[in-house]
């Protein structure tokens, strides 16, 4: 299994390359852009992400909670890069259940690349801990179960201007409340995760508590 799980996507020259050693060859993404479904306001963010893999080489859109499974299928089975978008990880979560994707990741990562970015990142967690809404909030209790493929947490946007809770003062404090390590990345790392090894990439800020 293959993870390569950002903060902010391809941020930078060591991203890009990690990616491309990951994929050996032409890139095809299928970018999912489910979580950032429920997430109001401007969208740039979102285009910022594909215009980063559409430089790569082809790129098709696929939203799982709009198309059925005939239809989402086939197409994510002709990429070799799975992209998991950011915004709401709950949402995203609820639909790789509802719509069945989460039966079919296991077989697609034995020759697909995952790459989480932000939402897309938390999901691959025992639970969805790490992730803003539960992270901060009074139901922390009660979040929801992620995929389960890494015992650790990650935790996208350190120092971010747009998330002014995640920082290190912060962090020290609400890790304790977790289950295994949790990794802090800034919008210019990422954790690299390939068959149960992990590396940090980075051109910017991380820590692990």
């Amino acid at each position: 299994m293959k993870l390569l799980l950002t903060s902010a996507g391809i941020m930078n020259k060591s991203l890009v390359s990690a990616l491309k050693e990951l994929v050996k060859g032409e890139i095809r993404t299928a970018f999912i852009p489910t979580a950032a479904n429920v997430e109001e306001g401007d969208k740039s963010w979102l285009i910022k992400d594909y215009a980063e893999f559409q430089k790569l080489g082809e790129i098709d859109i696929v939203d799982i909670s709009a198309l059925d499974k005939a239809t989402w299928l086939p197409r994510l089975k002709k990429a070799n890069v799975l992209v998991f978008g950011g915004g709401n990880a709950a949402h995203l979560m609820r639909w790789i259940v509802k719509s069945g994707f989460k039966e079919e990741l296991p077989s697609l990562l034995k020759d697909h690349v995952y790459v989480g970015i932000s939402a897309g990142s938390i999901v691959v967690s025992e639970r969805l801990s790490a992730s803003s809404e539960f992270l901060y909030g009074d139901e922390h209790a009660d979040d929801p179960p992620g995929l389960g493929y890494i015992d650790f947490n990650i935790r996208p946007h350190l120092n971010s201007p747009y998330f002014p809770k995640i920082t290190d003062k912060n962090l020290e404090e609400v890790s304790k409340k977790l289950d295994g390590d949790l990794y802090a990345l800034d919008d210019n790392s990422a954790v690299l995760y390939v068959d149960g090894k992990i590396k940090v990439i980075s051109e910017g800020k991380w820590k692990k508590y």
